[in-house]
């Protein structure tokens, strides 16, 4: 099944073709509590939508210390956060994130992806990066692999 999405944000219309999703993918993350962590309020906006329309859970937060307090007062599956945030950082906060919810499967979006960035990441225990711009398809492929995969091991 294919589904287009609109979205009137800001008094402009942006269309979004949510092509070859299927919705198995995201009947797996009906099962999951996201949290997303980016400062970028079309980005927040977009995704929080596309997964409500889904019935999806996803909590979105602006900063790393919104994150933060979010973690504390609920426990999520998977954790998708910006490499570059006001005040704390990506890495910094998915770090943290790490240490008190070790399971948690993390997801980094970056405009800004090296070398350094991925070792860093790795290090960490981030499950993947990826690169803005991104698609929604994309999205959905990468959290519906991770998931399969943890289910495996």
């Amino acid at each position: 099944m294919w589904h287009v999405t609109c979205i009137y944000l800001l008094g402009h219309q942006f269309y979004y073709l949510i092509a070859e999703i299927k919705m198995n993918q995201f009947n797996e993350l009906k099962e999951f509590k996201t949290l997303l962590v980016d400062d970028d309020e079309f980005i927040r906006d977009s995704l929080s939508l596309v997964f409500s329309k889904q019935r999806c859970f996803m909590q979105a937060a602006e900063t790393a210390e919104e994150g933060l307090q979010a973690i504390k007062a609920e426990r999520f599956d998977i954790i998708i956060s910006d490499l570059r945030l006001p005040g704390r950082g990506g890495l910094e906060f998915l770090k943290e994130v790490k240490n008190a919810q070790p399971e948690t499967l993390c997801v980094l979006i970056t405009a800004y992806r090296d070398m350094h960035v991925a070792s860093q990441a790795s290090a960490i225990g981030i499950h993947d990066c990826i690169e803005k711009p991104f698609s929604i398809d994309l999205l959905i492929q990468t959290l519906s692999r991770l998931i399969k995969s943890r289910r495996k091991n």
